[in-house]
């Protein structure tokens, strides 16, 4: 029998919910060196993360995450934050020995970013940040295309990621609209995911250029229980504060390799509720990919005959693929929530065997220079070099 892995989770939204889903299921599918044990849930609202504890089965709760990093019972924090908490809790995790689990974007400033990244490694402990979608399937094999060179040389990248849960000027000015908090808008939020896979799949990036937008300038003040994709409203006039995020990014880069490429992320287009697209063009054959439809990978080969040639679509659900054999029989979907069994998976195997696992605070760093190169120029109106 595996030893067990302590597991604290430290916020129980959205997130909270998915992390914990991951850690579940994760030794229901697959064969783990280690045990997770849901050990402690810790929120502000006492209720709240009680009633989250009992749904999820985390053993008991805490309301203080500085008693929970230094508890001696806990091996993993998980940080379930907003960005604008992760520095702090990920520091004092790592120097309380504690691996460190964490939610995208990885902080709020470069020099928070930094900062996590010295101090994980000063401790030697394994951290983790979750951009997920490495780990679907299609993704990962979409790597695999590209480093047995089935692509060839990568002229173009185009990611796009695209919501609408905001287009309505009575959303309220939740903390994802104040800059305080979360740094940026979809520039960060979203535009962290695409940079993250575009140095997965592409390369590092070596110049930026940017604009932003902001559509709505003030927003009704939020209540008490409303957060990201509520519905806003409410009945009566409203208090009004500032919007100090931008509402749409739009980013042109160079990479190092000589690729060029764009990215748009935007919470302003309706009828596009999670859409996270990409394009690949090289010198042997292009690549697409949907998350609205995860499962599916799009790729063309200049090799195929002239009279067969176009993109073909590849169902990744086979036992060959990634993670795959460990779920259903070929040509079932997997979903979403499969990306975080998978994320858990590999940093579990990370500790127990001590290998390094990605994308981690390294790669976040370098995905937050990124993003504060662009920010930089659409604030100067220039090309920004890294």
């Amino acid at each position: 029998m595996s030893s067990p892995l302590r597991i604290a989770i430290i916020g129980y939204n959205f997130m909270g919910k998915a992390h914990s889903n991951g850690w579940l299921q994760a030794s229901k599918f697959f064969e783990l060196p280690l045990q997770p044990v849901l050990k402690v849930a810790c929120g502000r609202s006492e209720a709240a993360v009680q009633a989250f504890a009992d749904n999820w089965g985390w053993e008991n709760v805490e309301t203080d995450w500085r008693k929970v990093v230094e508890r001696d019972d806990i091996d993993v924090i998980d940080i379930s934050l907003p960005q604008y908490l992760h520095h702090d809790v990920a520091v004092a995790a790592a120097k309380n020995g504690k691996h460190i689990f964490c939610e995208k974007p990885m902080a709020l400033t470069l020099a928070e970013a930094q900062n996590m990244l010295v101090e994980a490694e000063k401790a030697g402990v394994k951290h983790y940040l979750n951009h997920n979608y490495r780990r679907c399937p299609a993704i990962m094999l979409a790597k695999q295309l590209i480093d047995e060179g089935k692509i060839g040389r990568i002229f173009h990248w185009r990611g796009t990621y695209q919501q609408d849960w905001i287009v309505d000027p009575e959303f309220p000015l939740t903390w994802q609209l104040q800059k305080e908090t979360a740094g940026a808008g979809p520039h960060a939020d979203l535009n962290s995911h695409s940079v993250d896979l575009a140095h997965y799949l592409v390369g590092d990036i070596k110049s930026v250029s940017c604009l932003t937008a902001n559509f709505i300038k003030e927003r009704p003040l939020a209540s008490g229980g409303e957060t990201a994709f509520s519905s806003g409203g409410g009945s009566g006039p409203r208090e009004m504060g500032k919007v100090t995020v931008e509402d749409a990014s739009l980013m042109m880069v160079e990479f190092e390799n000589g690729a060029v490429g764009s990215f748009e992320a935007t919470r302003f287009a309706p009828g596009r509720k999670n859409h996270n697209y990409l394009e690949i063009y090289g010198s042997e054959g292009s690549i697409t990919f949907d998350l609205e439809r995860m499962n599916e990978l799009h790729y063309f080969s200049r090799n195929d005959p002239a009279a067969a040639q176009g993109f073909r679509k590849i169902l990744a659900t086979e036992p060959c693929h990634p993670y795959v054999a460990h779920w259903w029989p070929p040509g079932h979907m997997i979903g979403y929530e499969h990306e975080f069994t998978h994320a858990v998976v590999d940093f579990v195997d990370a500790i127990a065997n001590d290998r390094t696992v990605e994308p981690n605070f390294a790669d976040g760093v370098k995905c937050i220079k990124v993003l504060e190169a662009g920010l930089q120029s659409a604030a100067e109106g220039r090309k920004v070099y890294l």
